[in-house]
């Protein structure tokens, strides 16, 4: 039951951040920081990118993505069907990790200790969503502040 309800939860917030993405009237402002915001909606979808495809894909689903971290956030002026490539790549990756994962996975704990302490893989996910639907609204409020000038 978890396992469906991650994958919809994860299927949800990746297509809202794909139409996210879609949605901005000026692809240009994919791409603009303004005084003390520094990430562009451009680069915090390179970064949910990279941090699922190698939390879900590379980790669990053995896909060998290779995440390179800084380019997330100093690559600039990607086109934005190819900011959408990347969504829908990561979307199939979580979809299909999730495929293969028991309950009893879940229980298991997470092969890393990306805060210094062991967790179990469930309550990892978990934590990834909140990380996707945090920059999900960052990145809802960068698209409307940029679209109403």
């Amino acid at each position: 039951m978890i396992i469906e309800s991650l994958k919809s939860l994860y299927t949800r917030d990746l297509n809202k951040l794909k139409l996210e993405i879609e949605s901005y009237q000026n692809e240009e402002n994919l791409w603009k920081i303004d005084k003390n915001i520094l990430n562009s909606a451009g680069n915090l979808t390179l970064h949910l990118v990279g941090n699922l495809s190698h939390f879900f894909g590379a980790v669990l689903g053995n896909s060998g993505y290779i995440r390179q971290r800084d380019l997330e956030f100093s690559l600039k002026d990607i086109p934005r069907t190819e900011l959408i490539e990347k969504i829908e790549g990561t979307l199939e990756a979580v979809t299909s990790t999730l495929d293969k994962l028991s309950a009893e996975d879940l229980e298991k704990n997470y092969p890393l200790e990306p805060f210094g302490h062991p967790m179990t893989t469930e309550y990892f996910m978990i934590h990834l969503i909140g990380h996707l639907e945090y920059h999900l609204g960052q990145i809802n409020y960068h698209r409307r502040l940029l679209d109403a000038e």
